[in-house]
């Protein structure tokens, strides 16, 4: 039978369906097809203001060996300051699309046309496996939508008989631990994309990037996939550690779920008023991850953080080459420091809690440098708990890249005492402490700067060798430092620089 005769084409433009799922009519295929594929093109028009995701229905019948899925949509002109027509694609299997991602099997997002499954390999993206008989659902994620619409055809090609082995093949996972490694300040990036989402760079070239940018371990997180967990093999070490997570991109902001265990899948198919976050965030912990809002005040659609920090580890404040979203990230930020201190009312009030901040890359493809910037963390050994503990605790600080070093601390009170970052430096109210700063790798004109809960209170060139600055904690109840380059305009319009390097902080007090 040829082709031709195999193609049906039906047209979908109504939107139905009940629990919050919209879906299209169901695509069937023979159960015989008496040829080796058959396939099936979809077409529709999904209007302004469509569902977030919206679900074809194939019905798979039993001997296919491998599903083939392809799609392409319009890009109509639309006028200045208006979004146009993007759509992203993915697949669940007969396990179904309930919330939470049973039968999840692939996404990639806008990044690829087209894929396929089989149990013996997938697209980079997508999950390897049987293609076993049921209902499979191809979701459409209409990103942005035209004032004309978004016009989408979906072509479905099922492969029929069985494959040369029909083995899924076992996945090879990073260990989770470096050899003899002991306590020190490890250097990480821990936001980086692959060819298994939307970056270019192979697992192999990112693992080679990470060695020169001098780094000791990566996280990848490809957007709502863990495709890539096992596409590590040969490439860790113990001069490189390799965590897995994910970076969860929903449609009200992006979190990147740390460390996670491998092959840990997390739903990204909920907005903030849909209350569903908290429910994702212990998902994420209970796989022994950490939750970390990313580039809260990005400027791309979707990316604005909407879910609040109750269920945050840390949060990312520094994305790639610093940019003014960056500084206002650092911004609020501080400002929920000084909740946390003084007794306000932000998120990190309760309780005295206070959110680390941490920097990564989210390097996706040449020129963008891995490692800049890096999060430098005081760990007792090169391991995904040791890290984290270190993360989750503040004991870290975030770098422009590898050639900076840099040590913190504050003394005070008599008898050597002393706190580095994420401590507390225990003195009374009225006992002088010296905030202490050394830093080397870092350009000659750059200035540092002390920061408490009072404003930036001090700033000296890094020429100077050693920065001290006294204060009590009755008036400064904590203090971080910042490095940075000199501010465009001189600093006319009261604007600092770009940031090298900065801390979490060191507190005071006895609280």
């Amino acid at each position: 039978m040829r082709r031709r005769d195999l193609l049906r084409t039906a047209t979908a433009t109504a939107v139905a369906g009940a629990a919050g799922m919209p879906t299209l009519d169901t695509v069937t295929f023979a159960s015989d097809a008496g040829a080796p594929a058959m396939t099936r093109t979809v077409s529709g028009r999904l209007p302004a203001g469509a569902p977030d995701y919206v679900y074809l229905p194939v019905e798979v019948p039993p001997g296919v060996r491998e599903i083939a899925v392809a799609y392409t949509y319009d890009r109509p002109a639309v006028p200045a300051g208006t979004q146009g027509n993007a759509c992203d694609i993915g697949i669940f299997d007969e396990r179904g699309t309930a919330l939470g991602g049973a039968g999840f099997r692939g996404w990639s997002g806008g990044a690829r046309t087209e894929f396929a499954i089989s149990a013996e390999r997938a697209t980079p993206g997508y999950l390897p496996g049987p293609v076993r008989p049921g209902t499979w659902h191809v979701v459409l994620g209409p990103y942005t939508v035209a004032p004309q619409g978004l016009a989408y055809e979906v072509t479905v090609t099922l492969r029929y008989g069985t494959a040369p082995s029909g083995a899924t093949p076992r996945p090879v996972y990073p260990p989770q631990r470096a050899r003899g490694r002991v306590r020190a300040w490890y250097r990480g990036d821990n936001h980086l994309h692959s060819v298994h989402s939307d970056g270019k760079r192979t697992p192999a070239e990112i693992a080679a990037a990470a060695r020169a940018a001098g780094l000791d371990w990566i996280t990848t997180t490809e957007h709502n996939t863990t495709s890539a967990h096992a596409a590590w093999e040969g490439l860790w070490g113990d001069d490189l550690l390799i965590l897995t997570g994910e970076e969860v991109t929903t449609r009200n902001g992006h979190v990147v779920a740390l460390g996670t265990d491998p092959g840990t899948f997390v739903d990204w198919r909920y907005r903030a008023r849909d209350g569903a976050f908290g429910r994702f965030a212990r998902r994420i912990r209970q796989a022994g991850g950490l939750v970390v809002p990313a580039h809260p005040y990005a400027t791309c659609v979707g990316c604005s953080w909407k879910f609040g920090y109750e269920d945050a580890d840390a949060v990312e404040v520094w994305n790639g080459p610093y940019t003014p979203d960056d500084e206002v990230a650092i911004a609020a930020w501080d400002a929920m420091l000084v909740a946390s201190v003084r007794g306000g009312t932000g998120t990190s009030s309760q309780s005295g809690r206070w959110l680390p901040a941490m920097g990564n890359s989210d390097a996706h493809r040449e020129p963008q440098p891995v490692g800049m910037p890096q999060t430098v963390v005081l760990a007792d050994d090169l391991s995904r708990e040791a890290l984290q503990a270190g993360i989750r605790s503040g004991r870290s600080w975030i770098a422009e890249s590898s050639a900076v070093q840099l040590s913190f601390e504050v003394v005070g009170g008599g008898r050597g005492a002393h706190a580095g970052i994420g401590e507390r430096l225990r003195v009374a109210a009225d006992a002088e402490a010296t905030a202490r700063l050394k830093v080397s790798g870092v350009p000659a004109d750059c200035t540092a700067s002390f920061v408490t809960d009072q404003g930036r209170l001090f700033t000296a060139p890094v020429r100077a060798g050693v920065i001290e600055w006294r204060t009590t904690p009755a008036y400064a109840a904590y203090v971080r430092a910042e490095v940075r380059r000199p501010a465009a305009d001189g600093g006319a319009s009261g604007v600092p620089g770009p940031m090298v390097a900065m801390t979490n902080p060191v507190f005071l007090g006895e609280k």
